[in-house]
């Protein structure tokens, strides 16, 4: 069952031939829970879900059917099909995985609140057991969700439509719905958002900030004082200068060049920013120490 708490949208390991590295990326998952995590999404926006095929997420997902940390393991779809979409919902089903990160189609700039709307209406009305968790993120969809559709969605679907993960931040600070996980997408607003009577996060970054990210918000539950969270804001303000997959991706890759490979159009950093990165991590006293 999905509940509160801080989650990774968790990356995926490309081989070289551009395939799905299925083994190295469910290894990765169960890693960033080791550390912490209550939990990951495959096949978000970090995930490069919108250029993975659909038969590949198809293998994933029947081989983490049986993994001992299955509950702990949650899926986006990834798509701008609404075939595919409630293809993979279906398929997922099967398996006994309900709950879905699923943001509108992107590219169309004419998306509206109606067209949105009749896009989920349509998914459940499909699959009337799928337990959906609203992606808004208006710099790759084109569309952000706004107080007055996210509460029709939610009336109008109440076993449906379970929580939102807002990286528009337009809803986290002020949306509040019975029955409602509200997230934001970074660490940076983790504790804000808990402050506020937000569920957690789910987060790119929290694939480096895993265990602190748990700290900060453990200390927040168990009323402790505060001793990470300046740290974790610090990281997280530094991954966003850059583009955050490339940036997750080359900083895991200096120990393990298993995270080097992207899918273009996407690409790892240029060494100079790179090593920026890192530099600056360090300074901070955070992460992989580099040389002089």
């Amino acid at each position: 069952m999905f509940k509160k708490g801080v989650y990774a949208a968790t990356i995926s390991i490309i081989n070289k031939d551009y395939s799905l590295n299925v083994e190295e990326t469910v290894k990765h998952a169960e890693g960033l829970i080791k550390n912490g995590l209550h939990g990951v999404f495959f096949f978000g926006s970090t995930g490069q879900s919108q250029l993975i095929s659909s038969d590949e997420k198809k293998v994933l997902i029947s081989k983490i059917a049986s993994h001992k940390m299955r509950k702990n393991f949650f899926l986006g779809t990834g798509s701008n099909s609404l075939k595919e979409n409630l293809d993979l919902i279906k398929y997922g089903l099967e398996f006994d995985f309900n709950t879905f990160l699923i943001m509108p189609p992107a590219y169309y700039k004419s998306n509206s609140d109606t067209g949105v709307y009749n896009f989920y209406d349509a998914i459940i009305s499909k699959n009337p057991k799928v337990k959906i968790i609203l992606y808004n993120f208006e710099k790759l969809s084109g569309y952000k969700f706004n107080k007055e559709i996210v509460k029709k969605l939610k009336i109008d679907f109440p076993k449906n439509i379970i929580g939102c993960k807002d990286s528009s931040y337009n809803l986290f600070q002020d949306l509040k719905l019975e029955d409602f996980l509200i997230f934001p997408g970074s660490e940076a607003k983790l504790l804000k958002g808990l402050e506020l009577g937000c569920a957690g996060c789910i987060s790119a970054v929290t694939n480096v900030t895993h265990s602190i990210s748990r700290k900060v918000f453990d200390d927040f539950n168990n009323n402790q004082k505060q001793e990470k969270n300046k740290l974790l804001i610090q990281v997280r303000e530094l991954f966003d200068k850059y583009h955050l997959i490339s940036a997750v991706h080359s900083y895991l890759g200096v120990e393990n060049n298993l995270y080097n490979n992207l899918l273009p159009p996407l690409e790892l950093l240029k060494e100079n920013d790179l090593k920026n990165l890192l530099k600056e991590l360090e300074n901070i006293k955070f992460g992989i120490k580099i040389a002089a």
